[in-house]
């Protein structure tokens, strides 16, 4: 059974920029839970996290600059994530993420509940910060 997270986060950036850094397969020092992106095709990339986790992922909707989804695979999980965005009349950029992820190995529900949103937590912190440093683009 999946289990689901879901996070609302508001950043102060325009859509057009907020749209550019996530949906960027190149530009990813800001992610503190990235090493390396690597660009498979056009709809697959594969991320590797600091410890060496190899993750797969597949754009299954691209609609710039409102929506992005994509299925995702690796040794312990497979998934779908879901990434909307909404233009705020302040020049800002709202977030609304949900991951749904089944495990491959058990593990207690409420452990795979407290992992999802300690990383939705910390995704939205990193591009936070990112987004304080990056001008809105015009």
């Amino acid at each position: 059974m999946p289990t689901q997270s879901q996070i609302r986060h508001t950043v102060p950036a325009n859509i057009q920029t907020v749209w550019n850094t996530v949906t960027s397969l190149t530009d990813y020092a800001w992610r503190s839970d990235v090493q390396k992106i690597e660009q498979l095709n056009a709809t697959q990339f594969r991320e590797y996290s600091p410890s060496g986790i190899s993750t797969l992922f597949t754009v299954t909707q691209s609609q710039p600059p409102n929506l992005w989804a994509f299925d995702m695979e690796n040794d312990t999980f497979s998934g779908h994530w879901v990434g909307r965005f909404t233009a705020l009349d302040n020049g800002h950029t709202e977030l609304n993420f949900t991951e749904s992820i089944t495990l491959k190995k058990w593990l207690p529900r409420w452990l795979v509940q407290f992992y999802l949103r300690r990383q939705q937590r910390r995704y939205c912190r990193d591009l936070y910060r990112k987004l304080q440093q990056t001008p809105s683009e015009i």
